[in-house]
């Protein structure tokens, strides 16, 4: 089992930063690709980054390519989101995901198998 600990949510204004962070638990970290996904009020889980094992490769949904980064650092065992050039419509409930099933990243919530508690990500206009 894999416990995911989040932090740095908050309120932020339109254009702010926020930098989210993901500690996992284990030794065996690095094997795991990482998501993240976020859910609004009144809508459904949506994707919006992922890492494989290695952080070689990354992939972003279209609404957060170039203002988030996803990056990890496997010696701390740490998966962080960046998030620039905050929007209102970032508003929403941040979830932090591993998976024991997909090494190379995903954007398939089902391939995740261990999820962190979220986290509120509130953006003011």
């Amino acid at each position: 089992q894999v416990q995911l600990v989040e932090s740095g949510g908050g309120l932020v204004q339109a254009g702010g930063s926020l930098r989210l962070s993901c500690a996992a638990s284990g030794r065996t970290f690095s094997s795991y690709a990482m998501g993240w996904f976020r859910q609004a009020p009144g809508k459904e889980r949506e994707f919006v980054a992922t890492i494989s094992y290695s952080g070689g490769n990354t992939d972003y949904a279209d609404s957060v390519k170039g203002r988030f980064t996803i990056s990890r650092a496997n010696a701390k065992n740490t998966v962080y989101l960046q998030m620039n050039s905050l929007k209102p419509e970032d508003t929403a409930v941040y979830y932090c995901a591993a998976s024991g099933i997909v090494s190379g990243g995903s954007m398939w919530f089902r391939e995740y198998n261990y999820w962190g508690q979220g986290t509120q990500v509130t953006v003011s206009s």
